[in-house]
């Protein structure tokens, strides 16, 4: 993702910038597509990084009073029925809709069988728009301050759907499938749901470096001997957030001092970290997405993890718009995501379901799960400490 039109809120100093993209090796292919593009290319991140959520917080700025005007959602006695013939009813009149209209940064290889297994079991088309996430957040922001209503349902990162229901844009919903989500991963106001989890992991090359060698905590590594031969990727300054809260603010910040002292390779995408080291160029990567490696491995690749505690979780979300304009058919689609059904397919993906009800390799070890919305209010002072060790010269 891009931090373009910074400069509308104060943001992205151009010095700090420029300094910041000297330490990072960004290599990305000749034929990577642009960045407004819908496809999914090495060396791109769906995380929301550094300057992105700026912008997201300055464009729901400049949304508030928009937003705040509107009318109470038609949708609801859709959307929260709860007699005993629901599940009927709302078959029924998502097929009279016909469509549910989709804005997600699933990668395509993921959402496509997504979107053709619920057309294929209910008969009802799924228009899908995919982009990077701060691309999903500006597009429904944009459509909503024109009075356009055109997204039923949003999929994206999890601080992306928190950011969008602060203002306003999503509409609570009763779905039987709640019941089967960690409590602890939906936010109280319910207006979206976690639907899959992305781990921070440390991932390795299995040709480069012996499964033994690798410390059971991210502490170990700082023995010298890992010196040259780890990387992290450039943007992730929530995982530090999380690992500091973790280990409290004493602890947590000397590690990360330390690390920095490291000199870590610094890459920009996760996507392009995991392929850097199923090449072996990069041996060890300390901030990798389990499903990047997954990916790789399933087809081959020399690469692996391990769950290095502490382990940090972040919930990625589902959830309908306020004022979908095919709300049965954005319910429909919401309960077929967060079925075992559904739940089971992103399993077969590589990525970690949500669901209690779906049992995945992934999820046997214990974890932390990050809070999108502490992530919105603190990301100014955990991106300018990251940028400190980690980018600055």
């Amino acid at each position: 993702m891009r931090g373009g039109g910074l400069g509308l809120c104060g943001h992205g100093l151009p010095g700090r910038r420029k300094r910041e993209r000297s330490a990072i090796k960004n290599t990305v292919p000749f034929d990577c597509p642009r960045a407004d593009s819908n496809i999914e290319c090495p060396g791109r991140s769906i995380q929301v990084p550094a300057p992105v959520r700026s912008l997201i917080a300055c464009l729901a700025a400049l949304l508030a009073p928009v937003v705040f005007a509107q009318a109470p959602a038609r949708n609801d006695d859709v959307l929260r029925y709860r007699g005993a013939d629901r599940d009927a009813r709302l078959v029924e009149r998502a097929r009279q809709e016909g469509t549910v209209v989709l804005y997600t940064s699933l990668a395509p290889t993921e959402s496509k069988p997504l979107a053709e297994a619920f057309e294929k079991k209910y008969g009802v088309k799924v228009e899908l728009w995919r982009a990077l996430s701060d691309k999903v957040v500006q597009r429904v922001i944009t459509e909503a301050r024109a009075n356009r209503h055109a997204v039923d349902v949003v999929e994206t990162n999890g601080p992306e759907m928190e950011a969008l229901a602060q203002e306003r844009l999503l509409a609570e919903v009763h779905s039987p499938y709640l019941a089967d989500l960690p409590a602890d991963g939906i936010p109280p106001h319910r207006l979206w749901y976690p639907d899959r989890l992305n781990f921070f992991v440390v991932g390795y090359n299995t040709e480069k470096v012996q499964r033994s060698e690798l410390p059971a905590t991210y502490e170990g590594f700082l023995d010298p001997r890992w010196k040259g031969r780890i990387a992290i990727e450039a943007t992730d300054s929530e995982w530090m957030a999380a690992v500091v809260k973790r280990w409290g603010e004493a602890k947590g910040m000397d590690f990360f001092r330390k690390l920095a002292a490291m000199k870590p390779d610094v890459r920009k995408g996760h996507v392009l970290l995991a392929q850097l080291v199923a090449t072996g160029e990069v041996q060890v990567g300390l901030t990798m997405y389990n499903a990047n490696i997954e990916s790789l491995k399933k087809k081959g690749a020399p690469i692996d993890f391990v769950p290095v505690q502490p382990v940090i979780a972040r919930p990625q979300g589902i959830g309908v718009a306020k004022e979908a304009p095919h709300p049965a058919a954005a319910l429909l689609f919401v309960d077929f995501v967060l079925s075992p059904e559904g739940q089971r397919l992103y399993e077969s993906m590589g990525r970690v379901p949500a669901s209690t009800k779906v049992k995945s390799e992934l999820n046997n070890f214990p974890f932390v799960m990050t809070d999108p919305n502490t992530i919105l209010k603190e990301s100014q002072k955990w991106e300018a400490l990251w940028n400190e060790l980690f980018l600055a010269k």
